[in-house]
C-alpha cells in the first residue's frame, strides 16, 4: 500500500453541548459517521477514507480512492492487528463497531455463509475520512485537505446553531412494549437456564429479550433526548457497516492506553432508579445486601482479574474499585474496575480479546455461556453486547459496551436488554430486571417530524470559505 497523506488540521472555538452538536450533525451526514462521547467529550467521524473489516478467517483493509484491497488471513483479533498496521498515516485514529457474534469465532465456532453472500463481518473500524474533536469549548477539525476543513468547519457552525436550542421530545408515534413482548418465552428461558446452572453446566449466564419499535424513529434526536437523561460511561450515534444505533453504554469493555495500561469495568447486579430519593436510596441498600446480586457481582470481578492475568504482567493487575454503586439513568448497578499492564510482546487488541466479550454481558465460564445464548435467543445478538470503540496508532483502545441502545437494520428498529442468570435467579425478577433496562431507553424514543427544521446557516465569517 503506498503511502496516505495524513490529516491537515484546525482549532476554533466551539461552546456548547458536545452531544447535542454530535446529534446535530448526524441529522445532515449523508454517509458512514460514528459519534463517540467519552468523559464529557465527543469525537466525531464521517467517511471511510479506509476501513478495515474483520471476518473469522482474518481481516481486509479497504482504502478509499480506488486503490487495492489488501488481505490478511490468521485468527480474527491478530490479522486485525495486522491490517491496521498497514494504514500508513500519521496520528490516525478508528472508529467502529465489534458484534457479539465475533465470541463465538474467538472460542472456536464457525458461522459460514451469511444469507449466500459471504462470512459475516464480526468488525468494521474507519479511518474517517474527516473528524471533529468536541471538548465543550473547542473543537478540533481533521480532514485530508484544507477545503475539507473548510466544508467541515461550515458543518460545525451550523450544527452548533441547530444545537443550542433543539429540545426533542418523545411521543406516542414510536412505541415499545417493554413489559409484555416476549414476556413468557424469556421466564421459560431464565428457568431453564437456572437448571442447566444448578446441574453444574455453567455458573452464570446473561440472556436477553428483544423488544421491537413501531414507528418511525428519529435516531439522532432519541440519541440527544436519551443521553439527556441517562449517565452512561460513554455514549455513541452511528451509522456504519449496514447497522444505525444510538446508545448509553453502562461500561467499557476495555481501555488500553498509549503506555499499555489496561482497564476493564465490570458491572453486575441491578435495581431500579425512580427519582425519587428515598426510593432510590432503600433500593441501592438492598442492592448492596442482596446475596444473589453480591454474588453475581463477585464472580464477575474474578473472571475479569483472571482475564487480565492472561495478557498483563504479573502482580500488576488489581482491582481499584470493588462494589461500589454505579447510577446509570433509569437503574443502578454494583461496579467494580480492575487494571494491570500489559506484558511485552502482547498486543493491544490482545487486551481486548482477552475481556471481550463483557462477561457482564455474557456469562461463566464464557465458552459455555455463549453456547446457552446461541441456544436459548431466537436470533443473533449482531452488535447488542458487542462493542461500540475507537483505535489509535498509537496503540490506544478504549471499548464500550453496547447496552441500553436503539438499533436499526435491514428496515427494522428495536431495543434488546438482558439480565444476569445465577443459581439463585427467580424468573419473574430477572423479567423485571429487563424491563428496568428497556425503560432507560424507551422513554426517550423520538419520532420522526412531519418535515425536519432546516438546518440554520453557517455565521458570515465561515459561509465565504465554501
Amino acid at each position: 500500500m503506498s503511502p496516505t497523506p495524513g490529516y491537515v488540521e484546525r482549532r476554533v472555538p466551539a461552546a456548547g453541548d458536545p452531544v447535542a452538536t454530535a446529534a446535530a450533525l448526524a441529522v445532515t451526514a449523508t454517509g458512514p459517521y460514528v459519534g463517540y462521547e467519552r468523559h464529557g467529550t465527543v469525537a466525531w467521524a464521517e467517511g471511510e477514507h479506509i476501513s478495515v473489516s474483520v471476518t473469522e478467517r482474518g481481516a481486509v483493509l479497504r482504502p478509499a480512492g480506488g486503490r487495492p484491497e489488501q488481505r490478511v488471513p490468521g485468527r480474527p483479533l491478530d490479522a486485525f492487528a495486522e491490517a491496521l498496521s498497514l494504514v500508513e498515516m500519521s496520528g490516525w485514529r478508528a472508529y467502529g463497531w465489534a458484534g457479539f457474534d465475533l465470541a463465538h469465532v474467538l472460542s472456536g465456532a464457525t458461522h459460514g455463509a451469511a444469507n449466500g453472500s459471504g462470512l459475516p463481518e464480526l468488525v468494521r473500524l474507519m479511518v474517517p475520512s474527516r473528524e471533529i474533536r468536541l471538548d465543550g469549548g473547542t473543537a478540533l477539525l481533521r480532514a485530508q485537505d484544507p477545503d475539507g476543513l473548510d466544508e467541515l468547519e461550515l458543518r460545525l457552525a451550523a450544527a452548533r446553531v441547530r444545537a443550542d436550542s433543539w429540545m426533542p421530545a418523545a411521543g406516542p408515534e414510536v412505541a415499545a412494549d417493554v413489559e409484555g413482548h416476549g414476556s413468557e418465552e424469556y421466564r421459560t428461558a431464565v428457568a431453564r437456564a437456572v437448571a442447566d446452572i444448578r446441574a453444574g453446566l455453567l455458573e452464570k449466564v446473561i440472556l436477553s429479550r428483544t423488544v421491537p419499535v413501531r414507528g418511525l424513529l428519529d435516531l439522532p434526536a432519541t440519541y440527544l433526548a436519551g443521553r439527556r437523561a441517562n449517565a452512561p460511561a460513554r455514549s455513541f450515534l452511528l451509522r456504519l457497516g449496514g447497522w444505525e444505533a444510538a446508545g448509553f453504554s453502562p461500561e467499557i469493555v476495555a481501555e488500553v492506553t498509549a503506555d499499555r495500561r489496561v482497564r476493564t469495568q465490570p458491572l453486575a447486579g441491578t435495581r431500579a432508579r425512580h427519582g425519587l430519593a428515598d426510593a432510590d436510596l432503600a433500593l441501592r441498600e438492598e442492592l448492596l445486601r442482596d446475596a444473589k446480586e453480591v454474588y453475581e457481582h463477585a464472580v464477575s470481578v474474578r473472571l475479569a482479574a483472571d482475564e487480565l492475568a492472561e495478557v498483563c504482567v504479573p502482580d500488576t493487575v488489581c482491582v481499584r474499585d470493588f462494589m461500589t454503586v454505579k447510577e446509570r439513568g433509569s437503574v443502578q448497578h454494583l461496579g467494580s474496575e480492575l487494571t494491570g499492564r500489559l506484558a511485552d510482546g502482547r498486543h493491544s487488541w490482545e487486551a481486548f480479546g482477552a475481556l471481550f466479550p463483557a462477561v457482564t454481558a455474557s456469562g461463566i465460564p464464557k465458552s459455555a455461556a455463549c453456547e446457552l445464548i446461541r441456544g436459548a435467543e431466537p436470533e443473533p445478538r449482531g452488535l447488542y453486547s458487542g462493542a461500540v470503540l475507537t483505535a489509535g496508532s498509537d496503540g490506544s483502545i478504549d471499548a464500550a459496551l453496547v447496552l441500553r441502545s436503539v438499533y436499526r437494520q435491514g428496515g427494522r428498529t428495536w431495543l434488546r436488554a438482558g439480565a444476569g442468570i445465577v443459581a439463585q435467579s427467580d424468573p419473574d425478577r430477572e423479567l423485571e430486571e429487563t424491563r428496568e433496562k428497556l425503560r432507560s431507553v424507551s422513554r426517550h424514543l423520538v419520532p420522526v417530524a412531519g418535515s425536519r427544521e432546516p438546518v440554520a446557516s453557517a455565521p458570515a465569517h465561515v459561509r465565504g470559505r465554501v
